[in-house]
């Protein structure tokens, strides 16, 4: 009894914690490492244990437990070894679109940042950049408004930041690389390519985006667009398809896609500009899924 006592008072005070400013659902990485990426399972105490915990569902699995500890369940981890408890202080709700563009061009860079710069092929394939004369491509890189290509992977950018300024500071940008990130908001996403006029090519790589898609506008400019193991799922799929008229490239990869599910007919309809559909490594394993793609034009 005192056991279920203790898991209920832990859903109780799991939702929000004014102290520590994290709430369920939330993305974040661990301090001082934008590549440990987890979502936010659980605020609050932790039996035994004094202040507040948070209590994180990792990506790389690379945690201690299930959600549980001692007996009693605080959430419920993707799997056996993904769960931890955190202290606030470890964790970074990252930081604005902006603010990753000063840390990744106007920042003094590492090696490993270097290596993520780079732009993408044709075959969303990555080219990197040869930094030749470094000092002078820096200075170039810096001058944001002359940008036509932009990699911000593993920065964690969580959010858009001032709407009035990207525009302005950005307004050349055609393809940006958000790899690796905290979003998870279709809304901050439209939000993105809105203040964007001139983007074609977006990269949402490893960022687990939300199943419900509200607030998301006509993305008219968009012609490639990467949802790599993002969760994405048929079903979000036809409902994106309806914001983007002029898609060229649609990368899906490593989605744990199972089934093709058409919203009103038996065979996917729409994407009439559609010249590259990438779903590889994912779970279809019968021919009647992939026959409802012949109705798709090119």
């Amino acid at each position: 009894m005192q056991n279920l006592n203790s898991s209920l008072n832990a859903e109780k005070s799991s939702t929000f914690d004014s102290t520590s400013g994290f709430i369920v659902g939330q993305r974040v990485h661990f301090a001082g490492d934008h590549r440990r990426i987890g979502t936010v399972k659980y605020v609050g105490p932790v039996e035994g244990y004094s202040g507040t915990w948070i209590g994180v569902d990792w990506d790389n699995a690379d945690g201690k437990h299930d959600g549980s500890i001692n007996g009693i369940r605080y959430f419920e981890a993707e799997s056996e070894k993904s769960g931890s408890f955190v202290r606030p202080q470890n964790l970074s709700f990252g930081v604005s679109l902006l603010d990753g563009l000063e840390l990744r061009y106007r920042g003094s860079s590492t090696k490993e940042e270097e290596e993520e710069m780079y732009v993408l092929s044709a075959s969303n394939r990555r080219v990197s950049i040869e930094l030749v004369g470094k000092e002078k491509l820096e200075d170039k890189l810096s001058r944001f408004e002359e940008l036509t290509v932009a990699s911000l992977s593993y920065l964690g950018v969580s959010y858009l930041g001032p709407t009035c300024q990207i525009r302005s500071v950005m307004p050349n940008l055609k393809e940006l690389d958000l790899t690796g990130n905290l979003l998870s908001d279709w809304k901050d996403i439209g939000n993105i390519c809105e203040e964007l006029p001139t983007l074609r090519a977006l990269n949402l790589t490893n960022n687990k985006m939300a199943s419900v898609m509200t607030g998301l506008p006509l993305l008219k400019n968009i012609r490639i667009l990467v949802l790599n193991n993002t969760g994405i799922q048929w079903a979000e799929v036809e409902i994106l398809k309806l914001s983007l008229p002029m898609i060229e490239e649609l990368h899906l990869m490593c989605n744990k896609i199972s089934a093709i599910t058409p919203k009103y007919t038996s065979a996917v309809q729409g994407f009439s500009s559609l010249k590259l559909l990438n779903m590889e490594d994912n779970c279809i394993s019968d021919w009647v899924e992939i026959v409802k793609l012949f109705l798709l034009e090119r």
